[in-house]
């Protein structure tokens, strides 16, 4: 046993007291006392009596709930470890009122890009019909985009509350300005989850709740869209805007259009799977004479919602889809990947420039994960193929080149 002196300032705590209440549920080999250069009380090695390791967390946690510690289960050098902590979660408590106002400053910004994209007669004088007509005429947009973003929140809200972790409502973010009208939302998660299942469920289920709003809303939206030629040439000084592809979004205008789009006037030489390996990656070459969908505004915004969802599911950080990853391989595995996601959104940035804002986010917040109380509890059969599906479904909804702008060069 080290018997370096305990934490200053820390509360007094029986050693022996500590020692028996692990000792139910962890057959102890050494114990470490919690210094000045510690953040805990004791740290306790061995393993765990029973093989269900999430059940003695929660054993233990209740043991130790009347003296206020909280017990933290790690893995050190392949060996289980037990550290104590003093004081327990304690989560301030929320004001929803800045949440509804936030909400409806997002749908009215929201439905105020979207009328204004959808105007093409003179804009009235009177400013009260003018500000009527730019929100009806938006508020179709705006209903499908948020019906979306709130589904994926709310995915992330109930599953927070059903596993007991205490979370923020959503908080949305309002951007008057194209394309969407927003930077988004994110919930708050107030404490640490209790396991890796329980950060995966929270994590994942955001995605899962928001694609399965985005697909029907941009199937309802691409039955209200057209196809429209692309012109061979763009006159000085215009420009030409193309939303990105994803694999799904691919699909999804095959499955209503009977193509895949944008289709381009020809293929030239070049074999058909390498054009289109080329265009999915790189927006290259311009399909101009081609055909594409002059997206109605329902579509525009179930392809935001896939953005969206692609976006979140980025496998570095604290975005969702570094949640699944990190309950994939951990803290030592997402240092690993991390480098190589870096290196492949600044690769992206020389297609679309957007990404290189997104890669110095990685760089300054991909290194710090949501980390769990309990460490050593693995994910079950179910969650390992749910996390699966998590990464199956980022590369169905990644968008390589989201926004492709032709011409002012």
């Amino acid at each position: 046993m080290d018997s370096s002196n305990p934490m200053a300032g820390a509360p007094a705590y029986d050693p022996l007291q500590l020692e028996a209440l692990v000792a139910r549920v962890f057959i102890i080999e050494d114990i470490t006392l919690g210094g000045r250069q510690q953040d805990y009380i004791v740290r306790y090695r061995g393993r765990l009596r029973s093989a269900d390791s999430a059940a003695a967390y929660d054993q233990l946690a209740d043991l130790l709930k009347p003296l206020n510690i909280t017990p933290l289960f790690r893995m050190e050098e392949g060996r289980q470890v037990i550290r104590l902590v003093n004081g327990r979660p304690t989560p301030k408590p929320s004001n929803p009122w800045i949440n509804l106002v936030m909400f409806v400053l997002t749908l009215l910004s929201v439905a105020f890009v979207g009328g204004l994209s959808e105007i093409q007669e003179p804009l009235p004088a009177n400013p009260l019909l003018l500000t009527y007509m730019i929100l009806s005429r938006g508020f179709p947009f705006a209903l499908a985009l948020m019906a979306i973003l709130v589904a994926h929140e709310f995915g992330h809200y109930l599953a927070g509350r059903y596993h007991r972790v205490h979370v923020s409502l959503p908080y949305f973010i309002p951007l008057p300005l194209p394309p969407f009208g927003t930077m988004g939302a994110f919930i708050n998660m107030k404490e640490p989850p209790k396991n890796r299942r329980h950060l995966l469920d929270i994590g994942l289920a955001g995605p899962l709740a928001g694609v399965a709003v985005a697909i029907p809303v941009l199937l309802l939206g691409l039955k209200l869209s057209r196809l429209d030629p692309l012109p061979y040439h763009l006159p000085a000084g215009m420009a030409l805007t193309l939303e990105g592809n994803s694999l799904l979004y691919l699909l999804l205008k095959y499955l209503t259009f009977g193509q895949i789009l944008p289709a381009p006037a020809n293929y030239g030489d070049t074999p058909v799977w390498l054009y289109w390996l080329r265009y999915y990656f790189t927006g290259r070459p311009f399909p101009l004479g081609g055909l594409d969908v002059l997206l109605h505004p329902v579509a525009l915004a179930g392809w935001g919602g896939l953005l969206v969802t692609s976006l979140n599911l980025i496998p570095v950080g604290q975005f969702d889809g570094g949640h699944i990853l990190y309950v994939l391989l951990g803290r030592k595995g997402m240092q690993r990947i991390l480098p190589f996601v870096l290196i492949g959104v600044v690769a992206l940035g020389m297609f679309w420039a957007g990404w290189w804002l997104w890669a110095a986010l990685i760089f300054l917040m991909g290194r710090f994960h949501a980390e769990p109380l309990d460490q050593i509890t693995e994910l079950d059969s179910r969650r390992r193929w749910l996390a699966i599906l998590g990464i199956v479904l980022f590369i169905l909804v990644f968008i390589p080149v989201p926004m492709n702008l032709i011409g002012l060069n």
